[in-house]
């Protein structure tokens, strides 16, 4: 491919097996891939745990910096999150700038971030993953000299590290000030979302599982007369973290009850701790869903891990008591004569985005989950009760009105504690809880 920067990969294993390590290299090739850089050699060291000095102690380190010269390499990147004075020796053998694992991730995540919010939420990490590694950046410049005329005996001034640090804490301040101003309208929009009545579901999993390719497949069923979402699909690419910017779509599949449907951000394992604390409020999407659909590839032999990554993920959001959903995609791959059989009433869904495999049975899988919880109700509402007329409207499903002399008479069918709600507003007994 044209235009790829040369790279040489380094890799450190400790304690893990022979499979764990290769996953681990060969999910570091398909980052480079994604961050448009060409794998030109790998070099591997084991021991019991990383050299404090160079990651990989010093006759791996010259070892490497031979692999560079001879593939001139332009960088080397390294499977682990290195100390900055790991970096720092490391880069001084070497020659070459050497990224940690970190590093890539984030300067993929500066490429892709396409919304102000996605653009502001990556600077915020990085500066904060830049502040502890400028120590020897600035060597060469030493103290500022303490000036002439009247300022010549006041001191030898401040390093220019200080005035560094100095600027980055005032623009990571900037920044969460203006994250926090973003959080609260998106606050905003996630409350007009749920007065209209919409059920809420969240695609989550682990980056390039095809969640944003499920996406735009719901969003091709739709009724193209009524489905405004028509032709406002979501990007899509195999690769990973393809798509950062959380997107919200109506999807309105004939036959069915309608239902906002949100894509977020893929996760990964060992995912930088300062990204995902930058990406908490696009992630608080998550958090507010009332089904999440947990998508994993599952074709990738290491589909096992990435849903133990994706829950460990939930859980740290506090998501993970949500009903939720197991979504195989990529079937089609994984069985070549689609014999696999989804069970009416499973949590488990295998399906194909390309195809359209298992499609229907997933949906049919949301409505059981959106009518849960539900139960029908018959009242008569008083004419002077107008806001819970519009909140019956806005918040069930309409089966029948009838205007009488005294009152609206509603059937509807609607959530257990709006029911309640309801009931308790007009003096009524409260009825049986339907859960068909």
């Amino acid at each position: 491919m044209e235009n790829l920067t040369p790279v040489v990969i380094a890799g450190l294993r400790t304690d893990e097996s022979d499979e764990e390590f290769e996953h681990a290299i060969d999910e570091l090739k398909s980052l480079c891939e994604a961050c448009d850089l060409s794998v030109c050699g790998i070099i591997t060291q084991t021991l019991p745990h990383p050299d404090n000095a160079t990651w990989i102690g010093s006759g791996k380190a010259e070892e490497l910096s031979f692999a560079v010269r001879g593939t001139e390499a332009e960088y080397v990147v390294c499977l682990g999150n290195l100390s900055p004075s790991q970096m720092k020796n490391l880069q001084k053998i070497v020659e070459v700038p050497v990224w940690d694992r970190t590093n890539l991730i984030l300067e993929i995540f500066s490429r892709r971030a396409r919304t102000r919010e996605a653009a502001l939420q990556v600077e915020c990490a990085y500066l904060q993953y830049m502040m502890p590694r400028l120590t020897g950046m600035w060597q060469h410049l030493g103290r500022q000299s303490g000036g002439g005329g009247s300022r010549a005996n006041k001191g030898e001034g401040e390093k220019q590290i200080e005035l560094d640090k100095r600027q980055i804490s005032h623009r990571i301040t900037e920044l969460k000030k203006e994250l926090t101003q973003i959080e609260k309208t998106r606050a905003v929009q996630r409350q007009g979302r749920t007065r209209d009545g919409y059920m809420h579901v969240a695609l989550v999993g682990y980056t390039n599982a095809g969640k944003s390719s499920l996406m735009n497949r719901l969003i091709e069923m739709g009724d193209l007369s009524l489905n405004k979402n028509a032709g406002k699909k979501v990007f899509e690419e195999n690769m990973l973290f393809a798509t950062l910017d959380t997107s919200v779509r109506k999807i309105a599949a004939p036959g069915r009850k309608p239902f906002l449907l949100s894509d977020t951000v893929g996760f990964i394992e060992n995912i930088p701790h300062d990204l995902i604390k930058a990406f908490r409020s696009t992630l608080s999407e998550v958090k507010y869903a009332d089904v999440l659909l947990i998508v994993m590839d599952s074709s990738d032999p290491n589909f096992p891990i990435h849903k133990k990554v994706t829950e460990d993920t939930l859980r740290d959001l506090d998501a993970l008591t949500i009903p939720k959903i197991y979504v195989y995609n990529k079937s089609d791959l994984r069985d070549k004569e689609l014999t696999i059989k989804n069970a009416p009433g499973s949590d488990s869904i295998f399906i194909s985005a390309r195809t359209g495999y298992g499609i229907d049975d997933l949906l049919d899988a949301l409505q059981n989950i959106f009518h849960s919880g539900h139960r029908s109700i018959e009242v008569l509402v008083p004419y002077t009760s107008g806001d819970l007329i519009n909140r019956i409207h806005n918040e069930a499903e309409i089966i029948s009105v009838e205007h009488r002399e005294n009152g609206t008479y509603i059937k509807a069918d609607c959530p257990s504690s709006l029911a309640d709600y309801i009931e308790s507003r007009l003096g009524i007994k409260p009825g049986p809880s339907d859960n068909a």
